[in-house]
């Protein structure tokens, strides 16, 4: 590294011992230049002799396949220090400086150095979700005193890397998957493939997703170009909330190193092959939006953003339309429907669970359509996410947002024949007071009810028949303590949706109305 006179006597004054390895600190006066960046003194604001008055030139490093790094944070060991360069070749040494929290990290060939230090001068390099600064070191290669010990352990372990059960081959197997398995926790609001595609592809290129409901969560598997990629969006992401105080990403590595995606729609999606088939009855992807998202996902999320405050708290409040959806509508398209069966109330009771429906019309030259209108559009987005691809009356229900802003009412005296019904007024929305427990409360569809308002009189037997005579089959039931509510497992998901249709609302006697809802829980 070239730098003025002044820059060079600090660094010869600060030439010290460290374990036996002469090493330049190369903090004074230089300590805040980052990757292949000239800085001026207004940047060096981490650095102990470093002053806003003192104007440096810095120039950019020379290759070594010494990486210097800094500003690590003080709980930082030298594993997770190791396992900044260990995807991109062997490390054959490292130093740490604790007091000056840096640490000298030896690559085995100068080509390694060059791979991690250009990648991250792209990608923001992360220790405990601290960033720190790596730069080349002026020094070749690192020469340490055999006898130091702490040096010596930690060449073990890198020298050990391939030894099953060692902790560096642990973080080698982590960092070694570009895959990354996501669970969404408290999911108020719905995230979609596209959501996750914008959210994750700050940190890298996106190349597959796939998404799928297990034990009641949202959950997804996403593949990256690399691992690193996933190692940094592992690192800023996992327990970040989408939104404000809901929809936490829970985050870890997956064993599987490829995922292999025969379909793009709204459940998986390969984005380097926009050529695959929608699959039976889905939605099918249009490859001019994934050029979009890929190409321009900073200016997407810059618009929206999901994880900034400004944004959660627009959610939160329910006026906003979520990333990756251009529409604002509240109201819902829903085909594919058995037309021998469905009913306004149906679709009111059902959709009802994500949001408070305020008008449904079943089309009249199409009955197996209808259109239902949310009081707001994210309530709308939301029993899209939910209810889409689910059995109702034995038929894969389609639901997408619709082009209508509302739903309008038959005109004076013409007799639709009660295909469209106002709920406006109804006593039995889920959503209308402020701060109810409700919304907290929201989960897909599952086979397993909640069940409450229950009666003090009536049994589990009693429960168990009135379930059986909706045409399914109890599997399991449970009390709670105090008896007022319970849970109830049907044998199927589409068995649980009739028995919240038929029996949310029911007249349990004495006034009393059973209140039916979908359980994350199991029994």
């Amino acid at each position: 590294m070239v730098a003025c006179v002044q820059c060079r006597n600090k660094r010869e004054k600060n030439r010290s011992k460290h374990g036996g390895a002469e090493i330049i600190t190369e903090m004074d006066g230089i300590s805040d230049v980052a990757v292949g960046v000239k800085r001026g003194s207004d940047e060096l604001n981490g650095a102990p002799n470093g002053s806003d008055s003192k104007k440096l030139r810095v120039e950019e490093a020379l290759p070594s396949r010494v990486i210097h790094i800094r500003k690590l944070p003080n709980e930082a060991s030298e594993t997770e220090v190791i396992a900044l360069g260990l995807p991109f070749g062997k490390v054959t040494n490292i130093l740490t400086l604790k007091g000056k929290n840096q640490a000298f990290l030896e690559m085995g060939t100068e080509e390694a150095a060059v791979t991690m230090v250009n990648y991250y001068s792209k990608v923001t390099p992360l220790i405990r979700n601290i960033q720190v600064f790596i730069q080349y070191s002026n020094h070749k290669e690192l020469k340490t005193d055999a006898a130091n010990q702490r040096t010596q352990a930690v060449l073990q372990a890198v020298s050990a890397a391939q030894s099953p059960g060692s902790e560096v081959q642990e973080v080698l197997a982590a960092v070694s998957s570009p895959v990354l398995r996501i669970i969404i926790d408290n999911m108020f609001y719905p995230v979609t493939l596209d959501v996750l595609q914008q959210i994750f592809s700050k940190f890298g290129t996106v190349m597959k997703i796939i998404t799928f409901t297990k034990n009641n969560q949202f959950q997804a598997l996403l593949q990256f170009s690399d691992p690193v990629s996933a190692q940094q969006a592992k690192l800023a992401l996992d327990g970040q909330n989408i939104y404000n105080s809901c929809c936490t990403l829970r985050i870890d590595f997956s064993k599987l190193v490829n995922l292999n995606v025969k379909y793009n729609n709204d459940k998986s999606r390969d984005y380097t092959r926009p050529e695959l088939p929608a699959g039976d009855g889905q939605p099918s992807f249009d490859p001019t939006v994934a050029v979009a998202f890929s190409k321009d996902s900073s200016s997407l999320l810059g618009a929206l953003n999901p994880l900034s405050a400004a944004a959660a708290a627009a959610a939160a409040a329910g006026r906003v339309a979520l990333a990756g959806q251009t529409g604002s509508s509240g109201v819902l398209l829903v085909s594919n429907l058995n037309e021998e069966m469905v009913t306004p109330q149906s679709l009111f009771t059902l959709f009802g669970v994500y949001g408070d429906v305020q008008r449904v019309k079943i089309l009249y030259n199409k009955k197996d359509s209808a259109l239902i209108q949310m009081s707001e559009s994210n309530q709308a987005q939301l029993a899209m996410s939910h209810l889409n691809g689910q059995k109702m009356y034995g038929k894969i229900i389609r639901v997408t947002l619709s082009k209508h802003q509302t739903v309008a009412l038959p005109r004076d005296g013409l007799d639709d024949q009660g295909l469209t019904k106002d709920f406006a007024n109804s006593p039995l929305h889920r959503f209308k007071k402020p701060g109810s427990k409700n919304f907290q409360n929201i989960f897909p569809p599952s086979a397993t009810l909640h069940l409450s308002n229950i009666p003090q009189d009536v049994t589990e037997d009693d429960l168990r028949l009135l379930f059986s005579n909706t045409g399914g089959t109890v599997k399991a039931f449970k009390f709670f303590q105090d008896r007022k509510m319970a849970l109830i497992q049907m044998s199927t998901v589409e068995e649980a949706i009739q028995a919240l249709i038929d029996l949310h609302n029911y007249n349990m006697g004495g006034n009393q109305h059973l209140r039916v809802s979908f359980s994350k829980s199991t029994i």
